[in-house]
């Protein structure tokens, strides 16, 4: 008799809510404190109250007791934003056999320890414009609920034009037509099939390729691949699903092409002229300059002997050019949102842009800007991240040194939390 009582009390415990716990808060100490880089105002002595992975408060001096984070000697920031990554691979001498030999299920395994490296670097979201879309929506879900140490992953689906930047290239045919993705397309009716597709494979933004690319292994340019009529169906498509559209882009006609057809971001933006810049600003339209890849590019084609020569003589061509075209457009008045292209280069060294971006003529502030409120807002999600305020989601790093005065000292962080997790102590 008293088994069945205990065993029945087992049970009701079981089917039972939990008594509901009050979540744990975590007082944040901030020597300075930059809450909204949009001001450039720099606050001393503040304390940050987080609980339930968001931002309750933000109190003068430093208060709380028990579960206190001391960055009394760093320079505290919101989490920052990269507008262009590619998380579940990374160039090597391995890269061409690896596409046809990695399953989805390795891909998604990479892309977990390139998640890892990405957050512990200070990149609190991250929007990937181009990996196998069950492997990046997977990660997607796993880093939202806390299954993996990683971003907040904005996941992109990909259209592209058959035999154009996004196709596959370098294989046998067999090869090819195996690995080629079913949202590849030829004409404008088939574009918006094709978004449609990718759409209903989980994308959050559509990436399109409007010219040729500088990793593609085909020798076809740089120039426009994809007819003004195929942008319009992609971008229209795209914006009747809620959806925005990121292209990549090097030719000036596929740039100015892209931006008539009312593109939300240009990607890379190598040769953009006069006339770009009248179109970004008309339409309002973000360019992500990816420096990073350009640098890396460029340095590998004079040393990595397992680049393809087509690849080598864009790379050669390109990487040099894209400090310019950055400089033109900020000159210019033309919105930025940081981006590196990580996986062309090393995933977690994503920091590294900031010092190309000063390169091209912006502030340290600037450049903060572009890959935190700017960033936000381009994202579409400027009352969740970008800047530390209540309510806001907990994502924040710090950092030893002024970043204002030397922007290299974004590239070691000294403490990283994302969504209210610490991903990365103080003193690690």
């Amino acid at each position: 008799m008293k088994k069945a009582i205990f065993a029945g009390l087992a049970l009701v415990a079981l089917i039972q809510p939990a008594a509901a716990q009050e979540p744990a808060t975590t007082y944040i100490h901030a020597g300075r404190l930059l809450a909204d880089p949009a001001s450039g105002r720099v606050e001393t002595n503040k304390t940050i109250v987080v609980t339930a992975g968001k931002i309750a408060e933000i109190r003068d001096g430093f208060v709380g007791e028990g579960n206190v984070v001391d960055l009394r000697d760093q320079f505290v920031m919101p989490g920052f934003i990269d507008s262009h990554v590619h998380l579940t691979f990374e160039s090597s001498p391995t890269s061409r056999l690896d596409a046809v030999t990695k399953s989805t299920v390795e891909q998604a395994f990479d892309g977990v320890v390139f998640a890892k490296r990405t957050v512990r670097a200070g990149f609190t979201t991250v929007v990937d414009l181009g990996s196998d879309p069950q492997a990046i929506n997977a990660l997607r879900d796993a880093t939202a609920t806390g299954k993996v140490v990683g971003p907040r992953i904005i996941a992109a689906g990909g259209v592209a034009a058959h035999g154009g930047h996004g196709d596959v290239h370098g294989y046998r045919q067999e090869i090819i037509d195996l690995f080629r993705s079913p949202t590849l397309c030829s004409g404008a009716d088939d574009c918006a099939r094709a978004v449609r597709l990718a759409v209903q494979q989980g994308a959050d933004v559509i990436k399109t390729a409007s010219t040729g690319g500088v990793m593609s292994n085909t020798a076809a340019g740089l120039g426009q691949q994809m007819s003004d009529a195929e942008l319009v169906a992609i971008v229209d498509t795209a914006h009747r699903l809620g959806r925005k559209v990121a292209a990549h882009a090097h030719g000036t006609d596929g740039v100015n092409a892209a931006l008539r057809a009312g593109v939300d971001s240009v990607e890379h933006g190598t040769y953009l002229d006069a006339e770009s810049i009248r179109l970004f600003k008309a339409k309002g339209s973000y360019l992500v300059p990816t420096l990073l890849a350009g640098d890396t590019v460029a340095r590998q084609a004079e040393t990595a002997d397992w680049m393809p020569p087509p690849v080598r003589a864009k790379a050669r061509t390109v990487g040099p050019l894209m400090v310019d075209a950055l400089r033109r457009a900020h000159q210019g008045g033309v919105r930025i949102a940081f981006g590196t292209d990580s996986a062309v280069s090393k995933h977690g060294e994503n920091a590294r842009e900031f010092a190309l971006m000063v390169k091209a003529g912006l502030t340290p502030l600037e450049t903060i800007k572009s890959a935190t409120v700017w960033a936000a807002t381009h994202a579409g999600l400027e009352t969740e991240i970008g800047t530390l305020a209540a309510g806001k989601s907990a994502d924040i790093v710090a950092v030893k040194g002024d970043p204002l005065t030397d922007v290299r000292s974004l590239e070691t962080m000294g403490f990283v939390m994302a969504r209210g997790v610490v991903v990365r102590a103080a003193g690690e």
